[in-house]
């Protein structure tokens, strides 16, 4: 009987590759090239069965390939083969690979992909050579910086800037994002002025699941049902973003306009849309609708498919002209935070243990930082450390227990009352009080003083109060503080998201 070989392989960098720069025609070709690595070009590797290899594959998403080979040859082929051909389609992303032997202690599918997983963590420590490296007095292209390879018009680019190029107006992902029958090419955005409407805020989204970890351990032994598991993830992921995109489209379309988006274009764009991961560029104002309703279909269509999951989501609002990947990293940083909040010990205890759906976002107002930490020692905390204004996450539930959590629709009650002509004065009186209290914090509490009676409305003398109300920090602040009562309040978050959605700059 001949020896089966359980073949892996992790691609990395698919972001930086995706944000290399600010040209959306460039990264959209980027997403469809990183696409078809993840799907088609593995299948064009010349195995001698490929029926065979097709029925071995056990997972085939987010960048992540487990195969079973029934025979040494084709496993070759595949280890000489992939890494070249990744690289030569998508230069800069570097792939690791690693192969058990299924026999022996490995003979079982559980303990075969277990020494997989630490083969391919050991590889993807060891450096690989830049394929793009250049001699010194070569022209560069002066949107990376790499050698140029060719003119594009008056631009000199890379290589992979040519690659990105020869695919950007492939609509593979718009297609698996918005539906077959909603994408034309001349309906999808191919410039970042399509993505800006009455101001120059664009957002970048991030969705990761929740718990994923958890039903792969528990179903992870069997390759029959690990590779259900993540073709029927895959089609949940993709009904989650056309569902979403629907809800938008009814929310914000005109059929009667000339610009029914507020542009001739749809100003969405998705980036990422594989396994339980989803990275979408968006007008600003659509941002938090989209991303809100991805997670409620995605926990609808993975509790159809038998295992309910959970998503988290972080939102970087960024100006257009802001560097994409830094705005992809702070999307990813939130992200990070609001799973660390959902995962939280004091929240699974109070929701009977259950990892809460959640949203973390945030304004970019200042040049880019690198670590989200850094925004909240600079932008986001007082000089003594005693108050945060970084409120969030906000959770989708609004019937769970929050443990001083606002939901997003709480979240958004706030925003559409300073919305109102009426709320323009407390808007105002909030934003006086949050200058204050960056510098004296006597002053803003006399100012809250006279604020509360001056503000007639009863609603709206609430919502000032809430807004200006602190809420003792019962987890653990963002950066490293010692500080004994330290509090955190939503005036920011609501601030920023209210400029944004209603800020007219054109």
């Amino acid at each position: 009987m001949n020896s089966k070989y359980l073949y892996g392989a992790s691609v990395q960098g698919i972001q930086a590759f995706i944000f290399q720069t600010n040209e959306l025609k460039d990264i959209v070709g980027a997403s469809e090239l990183v696409q078809e690595i993840c799907t088609d070009k593995f299948m064009e590797i010349p195995f001698e069965d490929k029926k065979k290899v097709k029925d071995g594959i056990v997972v085939q998403a987010a960048g992540n390939i487990k195969c079973i080979f029934e025979n040494k040859e084709d496993c070759m082929k595949a280890v000489l083969t992939f890494p070249k051909m990744v690289m030569e389609a998508a230069p800069s992303i570097t792939i690791s690979q690693a192969v058990v032997k299924m026999e022996g202690r490995f003979e079982s599918f559980d303990k075969a992909v277990d020494e997989l997983e630490k083969r391919l963590r050991t590889q993807r420590n060891r450096p690989t050579a830049s394929q793009t490296l250049g001699m010194m007095g070569i022209e560069r292209s002066r949107k990376t910086g790499l050698p140029a390879v060719e003119w594009d018009g008056n631009d000199a680019i890379d290589i992979g800037t040519h690659k990105k190029r020869e695919r950007y107006q492939i609509l593979s992902l718009c297609e698996k994002s918005f539906g077959k029958n909603e994408t034309a090419s001349r309906d999808v955005a191919y410039d970042i002025g399509d993505m800006t409407w009455r101001n120059d805020w664009i957002a970048i989204v991030h969705a990761d699941g929740n718990g994923l970890g958890e039903v792969v351990r528990e179903i992870g032994s069997n390759a029959e049902r690990l590779k259900e598991f993540s073709n029927k993830l895959d089609e949940a992921t993709k009904s989650a973003a056309q569902a979403a995109f629907q809800a938008i489209k009814k929310k914000y379309y005109d059929d009667e306009s000339e610009r029914p988006w507020g542009s001739k274009r749809i100003p969405l764009r998705p980036a990422v849309l594989s396994g339980d991961d989803m990275t979408i560029i968006c007008r600003a104002d659509l941002a938090l609708d989209y991303t809100k309703e991805f997670i409620r279909n995605f926990e609808t269509a993975t509790a159809e498919m038998g295992y309910p999951l959970t998503a988290c989501a972080g939102i970087a609002f960024i100006k257009s002209s802001y560097p994409f990947y830094y705005g992809y990293k702070l999307a990813e940083a939130l992200c990070d935070q609001a799973k660390k909040d959902s995962k939280s010990e004091e929240m699974r205890q109070a929701n009977d243990q259950k990892i809460l759906s959640s949203i973390m976002f945030h304004k970019v107002q200042s040049s880019f930082v690198k670590e989200y930490s850094d925004i909240v020692k600079k932008e986001l905390m007082t000089e003594d450390r005693k108050v945060f204004f970084d409120f969030g996450p906000y959770y989708l539930n609004a019937d769970a227990k929050l443990q001083d959590r606002w939901s997003v629709e709480r979240l958004e009650q706030s925003v559409e009352r300073l919305s109102s002509e009426e709320g323009n004065a407390v808007k105002s009186a909030v934003r006086r009080w949050l200058t204050a209290m960056a510098n004296n914090r006597s002053l803003a509490d006399q100012m809250k003083k006279r604020s509360q009676n001056i503000i007639s409305q009863e609603n709206l003398r609430k919502e000032y109060n809430a807004l200006t109300t602190g809420v003792q920090l019962n987890r653990k602040p963002r950066v490293d503080n010692d500080a004994d009562n330290v509090e955190t309040y939503p005036a920011y978050d609501v601030l920023s998201l209210q400029t944004i959605n209603n800020q007219e700059t054109r």
